[in-house]
């Protein structure tokens, strides 16, 4: 098979998704897909639909088109703030957008008006991510400016965690958000449906014993795909950690000493030592580099060694492992080796359990400035 390429495991996908999504739902809080990490995948989205996910979120335009030119017809959200120039593709290909800045909506609801849809709107609150996000001191001003905008519909809040910083949410963060959403109610009128308490790092606070209060949602991608807490690296219960793996090619084995300092001497004192120190291993040489995965976020069989990475190749001691030229190697990935890797163009991807998507939908061709690849 072709190398360097991810290969995709969708029944564990589905299981991950179905698991949570049963989990989750006996305390009130429903799941979101978030795609982002595999650049909208369709049969990736389609495996979340089927294990039973509310709707999907991504924060590129170019991902949810992609999902819907393949058939996906869920709701789908827009998670980062809309830029000007995608505004009337966000209005044709998401139900929702997740939104910060006044101005953003109005011309969304515009664009809205021009199309004869309207638009559903998520405030994001700062929470202490310190990432986006209206301060909580403003947002009954905000919802109100939202009410009153045409074309466009206050559907919820929510808030972020662990995305720029690791501190992980608290349930006092949770009871925060709850009683944002009630002020937003007493204040400007209209029910706040959806309270979305933020991603995979709340995973193990949903999961504890805890009174949900008012947060009925989280937005999951790395917790379905991944089985991981994005904050403490370490597997949640019951979850697949190995829907996704690695492969590259090794190009090059062969025994080298664990450091090589050189011995440097003016040109015309000698020629370059390359001097060796402690006992050789064995090093394998892989066709994978970092403009193909994140190497450093890479997980490796055991007794392997990660040595470094460059744009093209990733180095590994195997110890007394041998590996042959022209094998291969399965690595594990953590999410940023995903997210880079199902991005390159140069690694392929395999899917195992791949469903039959051949329904398009017809309305949702892709924007002049878009160019799918």
């Amino acid at each position: 098979m072709t190398a360097p390429r991810v290969e995709i495991d969708l029944t564990k996908i589905e299981e991950n998704a179905r698991c949570l999504v049963d989990r989750l739902g006996a305390y009130g809080i429903s799941v979101t897909g978030v795609t982002k990490g595999v650049c909208g995948h369709p049969d990736v989205a389609g495996a979340m639909v089927d294990g039973g996910v509310a709707g999907l979120a991504d924060a590129r335009i170019t991902n949810i088109v992609r999902m819907r030119m393949a058939g996906i017809t869920c709701p789908v959200s827009m998670l980062r703030a809309p830029m000007a120039s995608e505004l009337e593709a966000v209005i044709r290909h998401c139900d929702t957008s997740y939104n910060t800045e006044m101005d953003t909506i109005l011309k969304l609801g515009l664009a809205a008006e021009k199309r004869g849809a309207s638009q559903d709107i998520i405030l994001i609150v700062e929470m202490g991510d310190g990432r986006e996000g209206i301060l909580p001191e403003a947002l009954n001003d905000f919802a109100t400016l939202v009410i009153a905008t045409p074309w466009v519909a206050l559907k919820g809040i929510a808030a972020n965690f662990a995305c720029m910083g690791s501190v992980a949410p608290t349930a006092a963060d949770m009871i925060t958000l709850s009683r944002l959403a009630d002020s937003v109610e007493g204040g400007c009128g209209p029910f706040v449906d959806l309270v979305s308490g933020g991603g995979s790092a709340n995973v193990p606070w949903a999961l504890g014993e805890h009174t949900a209060w008012r947060v009925n949602n989280l937005r999951l991608g790395e917790a379905i795909l991944l089985g991981l807490d994005p904050v403490t690296g370490r597997p949640i219960d019951g979850l697949h950690t190995d829907a996704f793996a690695l492969f590259a090619e090794v190009i090059e084995a062969r025994g080298k000493p664990g450091t090589i300092p050189h011995e440097t001497t003016p040109p015309d004192l000698g020629p370059l030592r390359i001097v060796g120190q402690d006992n050789p291993g064995t090093r394998v040489v892989l066709a994978v580099g970092q403009q193909d995965t994140d190497a450093g976020d890479l997980t490796f069989p055991s007794g392997f060694t990660f040595v470094g990475a460059t744009s093209d190749h990733t180095v590994v001691d195997t110890g007394q492992s041998v590996m042959p030229v022209g094998s291969e190697m399965k690595m594990g990935m953590r999410y940023g080796a995903l997210m880079r890797a199902m991005s390159a163009r140069d690694v392929a991807k395999a899917v195992h359990g791949k469903r039959d998507m051949t329904t398009r939908a017809k309305d949702h061709d892709p924007p002049p400035f878009l160019t799918l690849v």
